[in-house]
């Protein structure tokens, strides 16, 4: 990473910070956050005006979200960006195993250097997209922040998560409409009724808000279902196509 980056408008080590991440992980987040904050900044992957208020906006809020990740769990955050929430959750956490999946270059080199300078030897950075994942991978928890509506989220990440796991998301005050709306998709994958859970209560204001998704029957998970229903809507729909065009 380049030193000379300026540093005007990295932001301080809010007090809030040290309840947060234990002492022996604080230094670490502050300089993730430098990072954010100046490389970031630079490379496009955080807006300038972003950077002031990197901590209270985005650091603090991902963190907290340790708070639903069993210990010692293996964790994939899926459309990770620029590391948030996964990446601030592994630094939180040592104890995880994460695994950071992002399609886009320059994203996954940002973080394959974060990683390498903060030595976090518990982190993977997969570039990639999450459904080239599926078949070949489950993780006790899979997480994302801001990265679709649930109905298509299921869809992403619900063939990532192992029998006795969870889908946990991080989502805004919608989340209630977004359950009523993938009811049909919570039925097809063959999941359990959502929890939405408030996280980080008395520490970050407001609380981080998440959805948890689990398998209704873990001895009868559904995603395999839940594709081939998915390949008879594609091939219904191409038979569709091709009556109108003759």
């Amino acid at each position: 990473m380049n030193d000379d980056v300026s540093r005007e408008t990295t932001p301080s080590v809010p007090e809030v910070a040290r309840r947060v991440f234990a002492s022996d992980r604080l230094d670490l987040a502050a300089r993730y956050t430098d990072l954010l904050a100046t490389e970031g900044v630079l490379r496009g992957l955080i807006g300038p005006r972003e950077a002031p208020r990197l901590w209270d906006r985005h650091v603090l809020n991902s963190a907290v979200l340790a708070e639903v990740v069993p210990e010692g769990a293996s964790v994939c955050d899926i459309g990770t960006g620029a590391g948030l929430p996964g990446l601030v959750v592994a630094i939180a956490r040592p104890d995880v195993q994460m695994t950071l999946v992002e399609p886009l270059l320059r994203r996954t080199t940002f973080l394959d250097e974060v990683v390498d300078e903060l030595g976090l030897e518990h982190v993977t950075v997969v570039r990639g997209r999450a459904e080239e994942l599926h078949g070949a991978a489950t993780f006790d928890v899979v997480t994302s922040r801001a990265v679709a509506p649930l109905e298509r989220l299921l869809g992403w990440s619900m063939p990532l998560v192992a029998p006795t796991g969870a889908l946990v998301a991080m989502k805004g005050q919608s989340i209630h409409e977004e359950i009523a709306s993938a009811a049909a998709a919570l039925h097809t994958w063959r999941c359990a009724v959502p929890e939405v859970l408030e996280v980080g209560t008395g520490v970050v204001d407001p609380a981080t808000t998440v959805v948890r998704v689990t398998w209704a029957d873990p001895a009868r998970i559904g995603w395999p279902l839940a594709r081939e229903a998915t390949r008879r809507r594609q091939r219904r729909d191409k038979r569709a196509v091709q009556r109108e065009v003759s």
